[in-house]
């Protein structure tokens, strides 16, 4: 089974109420091939939500309790990024994902790039705190531009 971003497959839960579909990984889903995932709604947050970036490192850094996730506002949301990270971690383990594609960018998906922590629109080599976990356990992650 290969879990997908819910934002991918067409379903408007970004941060901002949109959607970033991509019709081979829609089809993929109505093939049953594929089922969705959004960290951050398994972490508890809600659509629309404020933006949020990894201040102080990447993804993995946030795992080790190094760096957090702050929200545009100053808000610390690093527990939601977490609670998220492990839900999707659980998530494949019991559907035994093969692959994962997720959404690049995000401070939870993000696989090769990451936003800097600044709010300002400039992107880093980094991983989100998802990627970084599921990397962690071995199971293999790709930007969606990699798996299409």
């Amino acid at each position: 089974m290969i879990l997908i971003s819910a934002c991918l497959a067409g379903l408007s839960v970004r941060y901002n109420g949109t959607n970033s579909l991509d019709e081979k990984i829609q089809r993929l889903m109505l093939e049953n091939k594929a089922i969705t995932v959004c960290p951050e709604l398994m972490g508890g947050f809600s659509t629309p939500r404020e933006p949020a970036e990894i201040v102080g490192g990447n993804g993995g850094d946030v795992l080790d309790g190094k760096a957090t996730v702050i929200e545009r506002t100053g808000r610390d949301v690093t527990e939601l990024y977490l609670k998220g990270a492990y839900a999707t971690l659980q998530k494949a383990l019991e559907v035994d994902a093969s692959l994962v594609v997720l959404k690049e960018y995000s401070p939870s998906c993000g696989s090769a790039m990451i936003y800097n922590g600044a709010f300002n629109g400039t992107k880093l080599l980094g991983e989100g705190v998802t990627t970084a976990l599921l990397r962690r356990y071995g199971i293999e992650v790709l930007l969606e531009e990699q798996f299409l």
